[in-house]
């Protein structure tokens, strides 16, 4: 035993195999990150962990998860593959111990940066499963002396184990997203099928051709809207997203959403209000992404409304944040549906006719906003309208 360990050389490796169990008990691959950084800070002695993913597509290399940090601007941080440890890690494949990272000229120094915790030692391992390099697994500053090879070998172990598990839950998180949509898009593709082969009749008169011209813009226009559904939850599943916190006016946003969804919502007669109640203060957060969640219950409210019906957005200061409402005077949701409503996939019953979708929109919505450390909620009276609820601090994104 090295006097410098906290556990017994056995214990340790007693630890490791609770914790491959452990590993192997989950397939979320956020909970995967987290259990795999505080294992690997524990097992040697760290003050710190991190995982950096490597896209061999792109060849790029992204901060994904850290025992000290939950803001998700750190999520997808690009990490340059040619001027940093963690890349020498993964091009290398091999194990690394510095006494002296800020010595050292592969450090990048922006992780330390937004941290604001200085990187003294570092033992890193790449992450190989299969010969594919998945990432690094760095653990930073140990508590007492130096890293040691035993250390060293204990965290190749588990980043050997960790390359698997994320592998793993990667896959079940394709396959999934991959068979539902391959079943969203099954419809669209019928009709764009059907109507391509009746324009190609000769006795198809121009104004029914016209009419077909139409189903086919409308199905492209769907087809796109599914995949870009779909590939904003992936990002978001995955880590993938940033989000890049700006200072902004709420109201203008606001009244930008209602201009954008204005000509929509009068194609049913739909009157859409703004109430700005008293002043708001300014709210730091990403601006496209609280606009897509803006838009996204818009569009919903548009589209679950009855003719003539109307929508509100109101707005006002809450302490200690913002308190925004988007209200419909539609068919309502039964209570029984309210508790799924935000997990992905989830439709309900009957809504469908009403609507196509793909039951994804309110959980991109809520991931949108837990990243904002915010909050969404919604109330409902079936066959007199929704309203949907969120509560925004006014800087979430820099909140720990």
């Amino acid at each position: 035993m090295n006097g410098q360990d906290t556990l017994p050389v056995f214990e340790r490796y007693q630890r490791l195999i609770e914790i491959s169990r452990d590993l192997a008990s989950t397939l979320d691959l956020d909970v995967l990150l987290r259990r795999i950084t505080r294992a690997a800070a524990d097992l040697c002695d760290a003050e710190q962990a991190s995982i950096l993913l490597y896209d061999q597509v792109k060849r790029e290399l992204y901060f994904e998860a850290a025992t000290n940090i939950e803001q998700p601007t750190m999520r997808g941080l690009s990490v340059p593959v040619d001027a940093s440890i963690a890349g020498w890690i993964v091009t290398n494949r091999q194990p690394i111990i510095i006494s002296d990272a800020a010595k050292d000229e592969r450090h990048f120094g922006q992780v330390a940066n937004v941290t604001q915790t200085a990187t003294k030692s570092l033992l890193g391992v790449p992450m190989v499963n299969k010969d594919k390099v998945v990432g690094a697994l760095e653990t930073i500053n140990k508590r007492s002396g130096n890293f040691t090879e035993e250390d060293q070998n204990i965290l190749i172990t588990l980043g050997a184990q960790a390359a698997v598990a994320i592998e793993n839950a990667r896959l079940f998180q394709q396959s999934d997203l991959i068979s539902e949509l391959v079943h969203e898009l099954r419809t669209p593709l019928a009709s764009l099928n059907t109507a391509f082969h009746l324009m190609l009749r000769p006795e198809i008169a121009e104004e029914q051709r016209s009419s077909f011209a139409g189903i086919i813009q409308g199905e492209i226009l769907r087809l796109s809207e599914l995949t870009t559904t779909f590939l904003d939850y992936a990002r978001l599943e995955s880590g993938r997203a940033q989000f890049r916190p700006t200072t902004f006016n709420l109201a203008e946003l606001l009244q930008t959403c209602r201009e954008i969804m204005l000509g929509r919502a009068a194609e049913r007669g739909i009157t859409l209000a703004i109430e700005v109640i008293g002043e708001l203060p300014a709210l730091t957060a990403d601006h496209d992404k609280i606009k897509q969640v803006l838009l996204n219950l818009i569009s919903n409210a548009i589209k679950y409304n009855r003719p003539q019906g109307s929508i509100t957005l109101q707005a006002q200061a809450a302490e200690p944040g913002i308190l925004l409402a988007v209200s419909d005077t539609g068919m309502g949701i039964p209570a029984e549906s309210l508790p799924m409503l935000f997990q992905r996939y989830y439709r309900v019953p009957g809504a469908e006719k009403a609507a196509t979708g793909t039951g994804l929109g309110l959980s991109i919505c809520k991931r949108i906003l837990d990243a904002h450390n915010g909050q969404i909620k919604v109330t409902s009276q079936y066959g007199k309208g929704t309203t949907f609820t969120i509560h925004l601090p006014l800087n979430g994104l820099g909140q720990q």
